[in-house]
């Protein structure tokens, strides 16, 4: 069994917040163990509640037209949540909930190891790239932190309340194309 399959399975048995009880699968995460890009939206939805897989509802519909529509293939790439469980309705993440979980994804990112990762919305840009961080003014613009460029792009569930914002997405993932072409 893999590193990360030991993870998973530690995960998938975890109940250090209230989450682990009420979820139908811990949503842990989904690409290629040798990705050098990685996703990072803040908790799974009902969808991803139900088939134990990131992104794939109507707003991970929405983000598989964007990395298509810049040609990054979603099988090369790492996508996961802060969150391994859903919160009920879909609110944001309370702070005590991403304590619970960031051990996870911490391990998770030295697993996989990528060279860029990109926090999908507002929540995780706040968490891991800085706590005042403003995805209206700041969304596509690059930090370095320790071994990895980070950016941070609309969530694609903003997208679908707030389709203006699209034009800006597609600049910001034609921005990650780049980045990542030149790695």
């Amino acid at each position: 069994m893999s590193e990360l399959d030991l993870l998973k399975e530690k995960c998938e048995n975890c109940t250090s917040c209230p989450l682990g009880q009420t979820r139908t699968n811990c949503v842990f995460g989904t690409g290629s163990i040798n990705a050098k890009l990685m996703f990072i939206g803040e908790a799974p939805g009902e969808m991803e509640d139900l088939s134990g897989v990131p992104f794939v509802g109507r707003a991970g519909q929405l983000f598989d037209k964007y990395l298509f529509a810049v040609d990054i293939k979603r099988e090369d790439v790492y996508i996961a949540n802060i969150l391994k469980c859903r919160p009920h309705k879909n609110r944001d993440p309370l702070p005590a909930e991403e304590d619970a979980c960031i051990g996870f994804l911490r391990e998770q990112v030295k697993i996989i190891n990528p060279k860029i990762i990109v926090c999908l919305g507002r929540i995780s840009a706040m968490r891991l790239i800085k706590p005042d961080f403003k995805i209206t003014k700041e969304h596509g613009q690059w930090f370095k932190k320790g071994d990895y460029f980070m950016t941070a792009v609309y969530h694609p569930a903003a997208l679908l309340r707030d389709p203006r914002k699209k034009g800006d997405m597609l600049e910001d993932m034609k921005s990650v194309k780049a980045k990542l072409d030149e790695i």
